[in-house]
């Protein structure tokens, strides 16, 4: 927290709350200053926002900021001006004034929200209401801060792999559209357990959210950790409501399209355009950028999404070379044949105590050595939390020690980053080996 404390008018009453995850007035310690999470509501920022986030990068801090897998940004390497860094955040509107009220404000859209010509209905009215009322209910702070909900509208562009603790995805039935939903999964993997008229979404979250705070320990922060011990079925019975779980719901399964998040992205109207910073970084100069270009070539906005990158929307379709041209120009991956563009990576050892290797460094020199065919998605892990991604990537690299990985392939059958494959690699060895097939990787 700032250094000068803020007296009571100036600051609201936080409840505590055992965290280590930063937030907006959250800054916690990292081996390279302070961390600060910026919750954006479904990914959106705003194009004065991004500058107002650059200038603070710059002012405040180290100049190093990051894209998160759940669309958010933070600002790291902050020094001791906490005060007035979270001041400046706040007057650009990036935050609410109640720091109890920020924590909880973890809905998932899809980046692609009320413009993907695929979606089943506009998330982005009730995404609204989810988050008024988690930001607005005093009970709900008591969540963790890591607490989360998805809202999936039937998007081409959607990551239905990341876990939530309540998960919501649309399906037409009887000429009605309702919402199935499940709990501690994801859409791609979870079965659902009920579906509620589109028209109870809202009361369905609430329900959900106010049976979780009744059944579960203090200990029990997350969706999961209740359910291991309290049958399911009793939770879903206990919410009160009218739920439908015939056989078209709970055989219900939500479709899946193979989209790329960079380069051109279909809009129902329109054209929106995929960028990403190399290793999920952006310099204050490409925020800027990317807001200079969001604003004169396309609707003003951004959103952040769970690939660690930008979406401009609302572009025209005659605009989106120059677009292309003037935003790889501030470095940012704009293909996804791009070899950094399929690499992520965590902090790594110079900003993280836990890290036994420089992974972001690792993955520039692990991307020369991958040939333009590699398809599937690689992860570089400084530690086993695994800190930058959400779900199993297809491929892992645990470092062991600094320059040298274990690789995992995800495997369904296995837990954790799934099957051992090789051991004490160094980055030209795991290279060779992500260059094969995935059909010998396998053997």
């Amino acid at each position: 927290m700032p250094d000068t404390p803020l007296t009571q008018a100036e600051a609201p009453t936080v409840i505590p709350r055992p965290s280590a995850c930063p937030g907006l007035w959250r800054i916690v310690s990292a081996r390279d200053g302070g961390i600060c999470r910026i919750k954006l509501p479904g990914g959106l920022l705003l194009a004065e926002q991004a500058e107002a986030v650059a200038a603070a990068a710059e002012r405040f801090a180290g100049g190093v900021i990051e894209a998160t897998n759940r669309g958010n940004l933070q600002i790291r390497g902050i020094g001791s001006e906490h005060r007035a860094l979270v001041e400046a955040l706040l007057a650009a509107g990036l935050g609410p004034r109640d720091a109890a009220g920020d924590d909880v404000r973890n809905v998932m859209l899809s980046p692609l929200a009320g413009h993907d010509p695929l979606m089943l209905l506009d998330a982005r009215p009730l995404a609204g209401q989810i988050l008024d009322l988690l930001e607005g209910t005093p009970r709900f702070h008591q969540l963790s801060a890591k607490f989360a909900v998805q809202l999936d509208a039937g998007e081409r562009l959607a990551m239905l792999e990341h876990p939530h603790d309540l998960w919501l995805s649309p399906l037409h039935l009887d000429q009605q559209t309702w919402l199935a939903f499940g709990l501690a999964g994801c859409p791609a993997e979870g079965q659902a357990l009920g579906a509620v008229p589109l028209t109870q979404g809202l009361m369905l979250v609430r329900a959900v959210l106010e049976r979780f705070l009744d059944l579960a320990s203090p200990t029990q922060t997350r969706m999961r950790q209740l359910l291991d011990v309290y049958p399911t079925a009793d939770f879903v019975a206990g919410l009160g409501l009218d739920i439908r779980r015939d056989a078209a719901v709970l055989t219900w399964r939500r479709e899946q399209h193979r989209a790329s998040w960079l380069g051109r992205l279909p809009q129902a109207q329109g054209v929106a355009l995929g960028v990403a910073p190399p290793q999920g970084r952006l310099t204050p100069a490409m925020l800027r950028g990317a807001a200079r270009i969001a604003r004169e070539l396309g609707d003003a906005s951004m959103r952040l999404s769970p690939w660690q990158s930008l979406v401009l929307s609302n572009l025209q379709a005659q605009h989106i070379d120059q677009a292309l041209a003037e935003l790889s120009a501030l470095g940012l991956l704009c293909h996804d044949r791009e070899p950094l563009a399929r690499i992520s990576a965590c902090t790594g050892a110079s900003g993280c105590a836990k890290a036994l290797a420089e992974t972001k460094a690792d993955a520039v020199v692990l991307a020369a050595l991958l040939g333009p065919g590699v398809p599937a998605s690689v992860h570089l892990s400084g530690c086993p939390r695994s800190c930058a991604v959400a779900h199993v990537a297809p491929a892992t690299l645990l470092a062991r020690s600094p320059g040298r990985y274990d690789l995992y392939l995800r495997d369904a059958r296995q837990p954790g980053f799934g099957a051992l494959r090789a051991t004490d690699l160094t980055l030209n060895e795991a290279g060779a080996m992500l260059d094969l097939p995935t059909e010998h990787l396998d053997d």
